[in-house]
This record gives C-alpha cells, sequence and structure tokens, in this order.
C-alpha cells in the first residue's frame, strides 16, 4: 500500500511539473489573458479532466504555479545569501537574483496583475512576496548593526531597494548586455545604501 501511494504521489508531482512547465511558456509567450486550462492540458500532454482534478479555473492554476515558484526562488535565495561572506556581499546577492529573476519572469507586475484574478487569488500571490521582503529586511538590519550598511529604517530601505529592482527596463536590453547591466544595477543599489558613499 505505502508504495502505491508513493506512486501516485509522483506520479502527481510529475504531472503539475509537466502543467507548469506548459503554463510557463504560454505566460512567457503570449501573457495570463490568452491562457486557457485547455490549452495548457494539450500543451502538458494531460487531459483536461485530469487536469480539472488539480485545478478547478485557471487563477487556481495561477496561484499554484506562483506558489511553486516562490517556494524554489526562495530556496534558491536562502542558498546564495548562505554563502555570502558579510551583509553587503549579501545584499549584492539578493539584488542580482532580483534581476536575473526579473528578466526571465514575464507575469504581468503589480496592478496589471491584480486586474486579472480575483481580489483572493491576487492577495494569495502577493503573500509571497513577504518572505522576499523579510530577507532583504533582515540583510539590511545586519549590515546597519555591523556599521556597512546605512542606519535607517531597514523596512523603509528595502521598500526602495526593491522598488529600484523591480523596473522592467534594468532588464530588457539585448542577452549580451545582460551582466554588465546588471553588475551596473547591483552597484548602485550598494552605493546608496552603503556607510561608505555617505562619507
Amino acid at each position: 500500500m505505502p508504495k502505491v501511494l508513493g506512486s501516485l504521489a509522483t506520479h502527481r508531482e510529475q504531472v503539475r511539473e509537466r502543467v507548469f512547465d506548459a503554463l510557463r511558456v504560454q505566460l512567457y509567450e503570449r501573457g495570463f489573458d490568452t491562457v486557457t486550462l485547455s490549452g495548457v492540458a494539450a500543451a502538458a500532454g494531460v487531459g483536461r479532466s485530469a487536469l480539472y482534478n488539480h485545478f478547478p479555473d485557471r487563477q487556481a492554476l495561477l496561484v499554484a504555479f506562483v506558489e511553486h515558484e516562490a517556494e524554489r526562488y526562495v530556496a534558491e535565495l536562502d542558498a546564495a545569501l548562505a554563502e555570502a561572506a558579510d551583509p553587503r556581499e549579501r545584499l549584492a546577492a539578493f539584488a542580482r537574483l532580483q534581476l536575473r529573476r526579473l528578466a526571465g519572469f514575464h507575469l504581468p507586475p503589480g496592478q496589471a496583475l491584480a486586474g486579472a484574478l480575483d481580489p483572493a487569488a491576487y492577495r494569495r500571490i502577493a503573500a509571497h512576496a513577504d518572505p522576499i521582503s523579510d530577507r532583504l529586511v533582515a540583510v539590511l538590519r545586519e549590515g546597519a548593526a555591523q556599521g556597512c550598511l546605512v542606519d535607517d529604517d531597514p523596512r523603509v530601505l528595502a521598500a526602495v531597494v526593491a522598488g529600484a529592482l523591480s523596473s522592467r527596463r534594468i532588464v530588457d536590453v539585448e542577452p549580451a548586455e545582460l551582466d554588465a547591466t546588471i553588475e551596473t544595477a547591483v552597484a548602485a543599489v550598494l552605493r546608496a545604501v552603503s556607510t561608505v558613499a555617505r562619507d
């Protein structure tokens, strides 16, 4: 019996991965407005009724996808922060990862996404920004305590940094220019909150 349950769980996870892969492509190529459950099911090689067993509608599918992507991203962020030697390096790692995520993530931002979803679905998606913001606040707080980052309200600074890192104009460049552009933006963020920049 446990073997059957294990294989069912594995099968369910494989179906979800295929569905999320298909949805990712459709979101990036065409945007959420054009996504249909039948289109995602066909692209994933999954029967429509099987897809409805997992996701009752396209909003539920998008919420599950964002939750899945957010969990993966937070794990990646935690690993990058753990490898950095000090708060300035952690802030640089955070900024790089945010900009790389922005460069590859094409869901409609902010109000555009809010308009595409009902309020409850949007709140569930927006809640996934909280752990990311909390990590940025912790980095800024630690940097202030060590004297290498400015000692201002870390929540205000986090909002300013996050706002700076959310501009698509930074990453909407030719692929060959992306690395240099990201490093320029990272250096600007560090200058903005570094104690050295204020001396």
